[in-house]
């Protein structure tokens, strides 16, 4: 009886699933089967177009002043612009009005999640202070810190401007028809003596006769009227060659250069095309070099606190003339061009010499008591 009991609600629910499988109700039957794929061939991977990776890093670059100084700024800026291009980044700047308002931006990048943050030329006491509140926040300064150590999460590349400062007051030295030459500085600062100390020294291993003018700009460098007018004051003192190390403010010397018919050298970047035949030769200072290798350190995983130092044998400075500058021999005056080929030839030398380590140049940032640099500063 149990049997046929079981027996007959087996058949009530399969006539069950007959019906609703007749009324459209869901089939459970398999489904059909894909139909067969060849097996992949070398020939066919290659055509599989391949997805570009995604870099999962963002930084961005903290400056001064706004872009534009065709200077220190703006070497910066080229360094972002690089990294972005080569490593594939999207590296962002934001532009700060001047030093004091860097906290701001700053803490702005704080807020937008950057792996890395570049602080250029930073009040070193605000980055400082900022870095310690986030210590796991990496944060790099391409050049131009003046401290003594740094924290763990700070990296600072400090480029030594010295030995290519060098090479432009030979320049100066041999160019100069009045035997008095200038410098219009931003500041009196170790960094920015570094320029101007190793400049005088140039300039007076060529001409142990000439004068060499300084005037200090009390770190005004966004502020074209004032370096126009202390270079005029130092034209008027009978210079007819300055060295300009004052950022946008020395935008003003090039300028008085060319209004008074004197000349110039610029500095950071190759300034030669702003007053041609004005500006002798430019003194390079590789800032968008020092920016890349943070961005890229980091990247990669080799970011490391501290300095790290970089000379003129790493390629960090030069001159214009190395990236084939013509703008003054296409422009200046014969008289002073006819003097181009002879005074090429003596920075060669010079620098052969300090490349083999046989010429010592004074370092006004790292080794100020040094001998060489007896009687460099200002007034001595």
């Amino acid at each position: 009886m149990r049997d046929r009991t079981r027996l007959y609600w087996l058949s009530m629910l399969l006539a069950g699933a007959l019906i609703l499988a007749a009324c459209g109700g869901p089939a459970t039957t398999a489904a059909p089967a894909e139909p067969s794929q060849p097996e992949p061939t070398e020939e066919m991977a290659a055509e599989e177009p391949t997805a570009e990776p995604m870099v999962e890093f963002h930084f961005a670059l903290i400056t001064p002043n706004p872009r534009g100084d065709r200077s220190f700024i703006d070497a910066s800026v080229r360094g972002v612009e690089r990294a972005n291009t080569e490593l594939g980044l999207d590296g962002q700047i934001i532009e700060a009005i001047s030093i004091a308002e860097q906290e701001t931006a700053i803490r702005a990048a704080l807020a937008q999640g950057n792996d890395l943050i570049l602080a250029l030329a930073p009040d070193a006491e605000t980055l400082l202070a900022i870095a310690a509140e986030n210590p796991d926040q990496k944060f790099g300064v391409p050049s131009d810190i003046f401290v003594e150590s740094l924290p763990a999460n700070v990296q600072a590349f400090q480029v030594n401007v010295h030995e290519g400062s060098f090479l432009v007051g030979v320049v100066a030295g041999l160019m100069s028809e009045t035997k008095t030459v200038g410098a219009v500085v931003g500041g009196d600062a170790p960094g920015l003596n570094q320029f101007f100390w190793a400049y005088k020294q140039g300039v007076l291993e060529v001409c142990p006769d000439c004068q060499v003018l300084v005037s200090y700009l009390a770190f005004d460098f966004a502020n074209p009227t004032l370096g126009k007018e202390a270079a005029l004051a130092q034209y008027d003192q009978g210079a007819d060659i300055l060295f300009q190390v004052a950022g946008r403010s020395g935008e003003g010397v090039l300028s008085a250069a060319a209004e008074t018919g004197m000349f110039a050298i610029g500095v950071d970047s190759n300034q030669d095309f702003i007053q041609p035949g004005s500006v002798i030769v430019s003194m390079l200072k590789r800032v968008d070099t020092s920016t890349f290798l943070l961005v890229k350190d980091a990247l990669e995983g080799n970011f490391q606190g501290g300095f790290k130092q970089i000379n003129m044998a790493d390629g960090a400075t030069g001159l214009s003339w190395d990236e084939g500058s013509t703008d003054f021999e296409d422009s200046g005056p014969a008289n002073m061009v006819a003097k181009l080929a002879d005074v090429r030839a003596r920075v060669e030398e010079y620098r052969s010499q300090i490349l083999a380590g046989t010429l010592e140049v004074c370092d006004a940032l790292n080794d100020a008591e040094a001998a060489v640099c007896a009687g460099l500063a200002a007034g001595g």
